[in-house]
């Protein structure tokens, strides 16, 4: 099997649901990987690392668009995304998360923590009291969509009437993040963009007539004040971004990594009993099932990485679950153990479009997993669930599950509000 042939299989169905295979193949070839003309894979971590770091990368911009992507102008979704932060170059990507980055410091994320734990608590006994007759529950519909959906909300100021809404409105946008889409999908991206916009036009209008305390006044009050800052076009795309990956990314996270922790009782039985490892597992987690798989980089300039020369205008798909699993940079990298030690996963990105959001993603998983495993100790699964059919947000559809009979009470709360700590 040749790059090319590798490439066709990790696009297909089954590629998509499963590429850890796929991307072994593909590392048989090198760290880089040329798979068609001016068109490379990037397997390798330390390749991946300084890549997503070095200024002689950028993202896709209008004129490659034009290029690459007639008429995406007429398409919502591409140009939602194409607008706002995450595809975009400096200086206007530098502008644009200036204005978001504070509701995402340090100190702010870590207030939000008995916000969070309160909220896990809330849908944890909504899973018991939905499984008394010991039916199996969603995990995804009643846990891991619920409370991303919730923090990211109350950052944005969404009301939480509200937030049901948008799961139906993210899946459809979020196809265009693929490598490969078809018209029936830009389709239904196309939908769940016009739909995203219209509501962010609606709020950006009640915050005008009505400020308050939250992210979307604080991007109005830019785009009002000053529109040099944020242009009309460019606070729409932000908001939807800002609300579609603050929560995509963290769902992902926490259902895949339930099913993992499931599958390792001893692990899963050593963080039900200490918390405080939770910062180490959860970068265990993100490094063996990244819900984010892959991301792209255009070269400005000509480059050689891996052995591999790269002209000026070569495309690079950063094949970032593949890259998180580089023998080269963690042994026995197909193990999940969260023992391992310095794990810097490159599930988030890194340099200057290291996702805005992570601190918050993974304070959630750090509270998340010790809870379900404390308050119920017979969680376990009830099926396979159903994978969703992308490669760029790997996640699942659906995830039934069984809560036992031995859930604690709300009030058995364990984990410190100051838990700390990198690796168990």
């Amino acid at each position: 099997m040749d790059p090319a042939d590798a490439l066709a299989l990790l696009l297909s169905p089954q590629g998509r649901v499963n590429p850890y295979p796929t991307y072994e193949r593909l590392r048989g070839y090198g760290p880089v990987v040329q798979a068609g003309p001016a068109f490379h894979l990037v397997t390798g971590y330390a390749e991946a690392d300084a890549i997503l770091r070095d200024a002689r990368f950028g993202v896709m911009d209008d004129d490659l668009r034009d290029q690459f992507l007639p008429g995406w102008r007429d398409s919502p979704a591409v140009a939602s995304i194409s607008r706002s932060m995450l595809r975009t170059n400096p200086p206007d990507h530098s502008r644009m998360r200036r204005l978001a980055a504070g509701a995402f410091s340090p100190r702010r994320i870590a207030a939000m923590r008995d916000v969070v734990e309160a909220q896990a608590d809330e849908l944890v006994d909504g899973m018991v009291a939905r499984a008394r007759a010991g039916e199996p529950v969603d995990f995804m519909a009643e846990f891991a969509y619920p409370l991303p959906v919730a923090v990211i909300c109350a950052l944005l100021g969404v009301p939480a009437a509200d937030r049901p809404l948008f799961r139906r409105w993210a899946t459809d946008l979020t196809g265009v993040l693929e490598p490969e889409i078809s018209p029936d999908e830009l389709a239904l991206a196309d939908r769940g963009a016009t739909e995203l916009r219209d509501y962010f036009t609606d709020l950006v209008a009640a915050r005008r007539r009505a400020p308050a305390d939250d992210l979307t006044t604080a991007l109005v009050q830019a785009h009002d004040g000053d529109g040099d800052r944020l242009s009309g076009d460019e606070l729409l795309s932000n908001l939807v971004v800002l609300l579609v990956a603050g929560f995509e990314t963290t769902t992902n996270l926490l259902g895949n990594g339930l099913v993992v922790l499931l599958d390792h009782p001893a692990e899963a039985a050593t963080l039900r009993e200490r918390p405080e490892f939770a910062p180490g597992y959860v970068e265990e987690l993100l490094r063996y099932d990244s819900p984010v798989q892959l991301t792209s980089r255009m070269s400005t300039a000509p480059t050689r990485y891996g052995g591999v020369d790269l002209p000026a205008g070569s495309w690079l798909i950063v094949l970032l679950g593949a890259a998180n699993r580089d023998p080269g940079r963690y042994p026995e990298a197909d193990r999940f153990d969260p023992w391992r030690p310095a794990v810097h996963a490159l599930s988030f990105g890194a340099g200057p479009h290291y996702c805005l959001g992570a601190g918050l993603a993974r304070l959630e998983a750090q509270v998340a997993f010790p809870l379900l495993l404390r308050r119920l100790p017979g969680l376990a699964l009830a099926g396979p669930g159903e994978r969703r059919v992308r490669l760029t947000l790997r996640g699942y559809a659906t995830l039934p599950v069984t809560v036992g009979d031995e859930a604690s009470p709300v009030t058995d709360r364990g984990t410190p509000a100051g838990a700390t700590g990198s690796t168990p």
